[in-house]
């Protein structure tokens, strides 16, 4: 059993990979201060798991928090193009400051691995598919930017202390617990709780953008394989996450729709700053090494998905109704 800290404990992939190393036996603490992640991703995950509801730039908190931990593992984020195209000082915060903090209290533990969710933004607008590992990187949005910041912080860390990094770049996830009620929510989230809600769902440009949309069980797989992993073989290194397959946009709403009985059209909107068009990674190098490979498919993922969130709906729907039931008893 080895004891662990995840930062982002409440986001959406960091509630889902802390509930599968508590089922797997592990000591899980957490970290996260509420701005993105939600205590109602980790409830059923208490009293097992250690939870401090805190910010991650507190340095020596972070330190406190990293005393007796085998592995950390770094989720903490404001995963969002849009956010830091609107909000880059708040964004970089959390993104930059927050990483740099994380490495220098993992070291001053005595942590003997970090690994890190970077980002598939690190290629930015490049013409080449796939994208694999040894591409030059071009970041576009102030998102990328920090997300890459951190990769070279991971990589610099792992030259010059005792501390083993590792950097996992994630190709547009999807799954059960993805927020669904923000602006800056991942599009298939928005998609699905739209046409659920018998609403049209909107699409930033014309639809035929593409990308490697990944399964959320198959990043958990992956951080979990980059912690065991030998160091001689991932030290400092950075690895794609994905499943090796692209979707067009109009080809996800179409497949969604069929699973849901919502054929109405969706409303196109112009493209987002910073957007790019097309996505699809090359897994060689992780398969190589962490021995990773996607063990739930695009289709199958998409399933999940949505069963997931038509039980939310439910559930909302059973609690209202109850609610109403209960006003309307005489007084």
């Amino acid at each position: 059993m080895a004891r662990i800290l995840v930062t982002g404990v409440a986001g959406f992939i960091g509630s889902s990979l802390s509930r599968e190393l508590i089922v797997r036996g592990h000591k899980v603490r957490g970290i996260d201060d509420l701005s993105g992640g939600t205590l109602a991703n980790i409830n059923d995950l208490l009293p097992e798991l250690d939870f401090e509801h805190a910010d991650q730039c507190n340095q020596a908190l972070v330190k406190k928090l990293c005393q007796g931990v085998d592995v950390v593992f770094h989720q903490g984020a404001i995963p969002s193009v849009p956010r830091s195209v609107l909000d880059p000082l708040g964004s970089h915060r959390a993104n930059v400051d927050g990483t740099l903090s994380v490495l220098l209290a993992a070291r001053d533990a005595g942590v003997r691995r970090v690994v890190y969710a970077g980002s598939s933004s690190a290629y930015g607008e490049s013409l080449t598919l796939p994208k694999h590992e040894a591409m030059a990187i071009a970041p576009i949005s102030p998102y990328a930017v920090q997300k890459v910041t951190g990769e070279l912080y991971m990589q610099s860390f792992a030259k010059i202390y005792p501390l083993e990094t590792v950097t996992l770049r994630y190709f547009n996830v999807f799954g059960p617990h993805q927020a669904a009620d923000s602006p800056y929510s991942g599009v298939l989230a928005k998609f699905i709780t739209a046409m659920l809600a018998g609403q049209r769902p909107t699409i930033f440009g014309d639809g035929s953008q593409s990308r490697d949309f990944t399964y959320i069980q198959n990043v958990v797989e992956a951080n979990i394989l980059a912690a065991l992993a030998p160091a001689h073989l991932i030290r400092g290194k950075v690895y794609n996450i994905a499943c090796g397959e692209r979707h067009s946009l109009s080809e996800t709403y179409d497949i969604l729709g069929g699973m849901l009985a919502f054929y109405t059209p969706p409303v196109f909107a112009e493209s987002r700053t910073a957007d790019i068009q097309h996505s699809l990674a090359d897994i060689t190098r992780a398969t190589s090494d962490l021995g990773y490979k996607p063990s739930v498919g695009f289709i199958e993922g998409l399933r999940r998905t949505v069963e997931w969130y038509k039980t939310q709906t439910d559930r909302s729907s059973t609690t209202a109704k109850l609610t109403d039931a209960a006003l309307l008893q005489p007084v």
